[in-house]
């Protein structure tokens, strides 16, 4: 990926690989989900996120509302808005859509989610539009701007992550 190739240690998460029920605080409070917690400690362990979702109906996935909501949980014995997996981190957003807005409007919603959990929401952000035919076989992009665009974005966030982290 672009962010291996200007030399950041890259963690990759597939949100279908976790067990994930629908958060609600019930449930929180009698069994949280054990895919949670590791889920969340993924997250900790890093010095930065790069959060790639499609749209759905002109915002994020469920599948990652859901996965940021259970991470943001306080767990064990830490205080009610601890935030271990988000505060202070730095983060990217990137976006792919059958439309011609390419995930946009997902991507603003995502990008307030991040700032309220207290991440520091890089300005460069990637989307691709018309995702159906924007990908070659090998999962290159077929355009030069939306490729430029995602080296530009790893640059940034492999900067800002480092500052952030010292």
């Amino acid at each position: 990926t672009s962010l291996e190739s200007q030399g950041a240690s890259v963690t990759r998460v597939d949100l279908a690989a976790f067990e994930l029920p629908l958060y609600s605080a019930a449930l929180e409070a009698n069994d949280f989900p054990p895919d949670a917690l590791k889920l969340k400690a993924i997250f900790a362990a890093q010095t930065g996120l790069l959060f790639v979702s499609p749209e759905y109906n002109g915002s994020l996935s469920p599948l990652l509302k859901n996965a940021i909501d259970w991470a943001s949980r306080p767990a064990g014995d830490e205080g009610p808005i601890a935030l271990t997996a988000y505060r202070g981190k730095a983060a990217a957003i990137m976006s792919a859509s059958i439309s011609p807005f390419g995930g946009l409007r997902g991507l603003m919603h995502l990008r307030q989610i991040l700032s309220t959990i207290q991440m520091l929401v890089i300005p460069e952000q990637v989307v691709v539009p018309n995702a159906h035919t924007a990908f070659a076989e090998d999962g290159s992009l077929n355009a030069a701007l939306p490729a430029a665009l995602v080296d530009m974005t790893a640059g940034r966030l492999i900067a800002v992550a480092k500052a952030l982290a010292v």
